[in-house]
């Protein structure tokens, strides 16, 4: 099997690394390494096995909690082990959610347990549990439409249409405290998934301040269409609800940094990674476990190969996305003035399944509109991604970023997110099933290779992406 397979593999890399008459120079410039790397990634197994520990020891990893301690720590002492530049963990103070106990169940007009998830941040029942009537809305103007009168003291219930997830999470962040400002006591949300097999998914919700913080929770596609037609019929329906849900004081997390310290420009950072918490279910695999495991090993695979770039690479796993942005807050305030300095940020937040390319992103440009600035960075991606055409993952995308590297971005600086076909997602997003098992060894090797190869170049390159002196008018205010 070895003497087959080894030949289909060198003609993959011929073809991964051929450049198209007329590409740019960074094509034929990186082609010989692009090469080295990509082999080097898809025959890799340390990568998977440090991620089948992350997902399979470890497991979930929620801000506040024991297991993302652990996680730190174990990539910490690893990264240290592996003979990285400057490894340490950058502390931050989380966001401590702690949820309970949980259960939900129809009372009238039948008797029926349903499946939740408490909502992160959610404030918990009183102990008693709450049981009230219930009204079922499929959007906002809906809620609005029905007044307090009709809303107050009792249970809302969000069964609304899959429209994308941009625009049906909508009532996940914002639906408690809309319903609140009517005199609701709770709100059960529909899941923020196009497909469900009767699970529901959790997510954070946002209070405001001006309604009354009340219990929230997911449930399921399946739970929220079937109460919608018991109304739709005649049906009254009445609901109880019990959470435990709390809020702790802010714990004590980090960020975990290590670099590829740069031979001629070290000052110069090219960052790149994903965020190392999770939901306190599943496994936190694709979502974000894949991502931080991938930028970490691209830059083990450039270790391994010697290929020391002339800016500095730095790997960032970062902490609390779900439920704060703590982690990459706090990384763009410790970088500072020093923003003009990062080259690139590369964030890996969309999964593990089959990688296509790149989504490119300046802040406070269309990428539509033409701009000069973005239209030449755009051109040299697209010359990187030539280098990863044989694994069908070079395209490169207008618009991209990531929620980590979004402080960087807002600043000026380049942002790229790696791209997928995104087919299944959404279906085991902040569930039970993101789980190891829902990823493709092959797809996550392309990542590693996709990672490795855009920020080895990137950091190489004789010159930068966009030039330091655009972060100005293009740079948000300080942070």
């Amino acid at each position: 099997m070895r003497h087959t397979l080894f030949p289909q593999l060198l003609l993959l890399l011929f073809f991964a690394v051929q450049p198209a008459v007329g590409d740019e120079d960074l094509t034929t410039t990186y082609r010989e390494d692009a090469g080295r790397i990509i082999g080097a990634a898809l025959t890799d197994e340390e990568g998977w096995e440090k991620l089948t520990y992350l997902t399979t020891v470890i497991g979930a990893r929620l801000s506040g909690s024991e297991q993302l301690e652990q996680a730190i720590a174990w990539a910490t002492e690893t990264l240290q082990d592996e003979g990285f530049d400057n490894v340490s963990n950058q502390p931050v103070d989380v966001t401590h959610w702690v949820r309970g106990q949980e259960s939900a169940r129809v009372v009238a007009p039948i008797h029926r347990d349903l499946a939740i998830l408490g909502l992160g941040r959610s404030v918990g029942t009183p102990v008693e549990g709450i049981e009230a009537p219930a009204v079922v809305v499929a959007s906002f103007d809906e809620l609005e439409a029905l007044g307090r009168a009709a809303v107050e003291g009792k249970i809302v219930v969000y069964a609304v249409p899959w429209e994308g997830y941009g625009k049906t999470v909508r009532y996940r962040g914002d639906g408690a405290s809309r319903a609140a400002a009517l005199g609701a006591v709770a709100v059960l949300v529909r899941s923020a998934t196009g497909r469900s097999i009767a699970s529901p998914h959790t997510g954070a919700l946002r209070y405001s301040d001006d309604a009354p913080r009340i219990p929230a929770a997911a449930i399921t596609v399946e739970d929220a269409e079937w109460m919608q037609r018991l109304v739709n019929m005649g049906h009254e329906l009445r609901l109880a609800l019990s959470m435990d849900a709390t809020t702790l004081p802010d714990a004590e997390s980090a960020n975990v940094v290590a670099e590829i310290r740069g031979s001629q420009y070290p000052e110069e950072v090219v960052v790149m990674g994903g965020h190392f918490d999770s939901w306190d279910v599943g496994q936190g695999a694709h979502d974000d476990g894949a991502g931080c495991i991938a930028a970490w090993q691209a830059l083990r695979i450039l270790q391994r190969l010697g290929l020391q770039p002339r800016r500095t690479l730095r790997l960032v796993l970062w902490t609390n996305e779900e439920n704060g942005l703590a982690g990459g807050k706090a990384y763009r305030e410790w970088v500072g003035e020093r923003i003009d300095n990062h080259v690139a940020a590369i964030e890996m937040d969309g999964g593990a399944e089959r990688p296509l390319g790149f989504g490119f992103g300046l802040n406070g440009v269309e990428p539509d509109s033409g701009d000069p600035t973005y239209e030449s960075a755009l051109e040299q991606l697209q010359a990187v991604g030539n280098l990863l055409a044989g694994i069908e993952a070079g395209q490169i995308f207008r618009g991209g970023g990531g929620a980590h590297i979004g402080p960087l971005v807002k600043s000026g600086v380049p942002g790229l997110g790696l791209k997928t076909v995104g087919e299944h997602y959404f279906d085991w997003h902040h569930t039970e099933a993101d789980t190891l098992d829902k990823i493709d060894p092959q797809d996550f090797k392309r990542a590693v290779a996709m990672l490795a190869v855009m920020g080895y170049v990137l950091a190489d390159m004789p010159g930068r992406l966009v030039s330091a002196d655009s972060y100005g008018p293009l740079a948000a205010a300080s942070p």
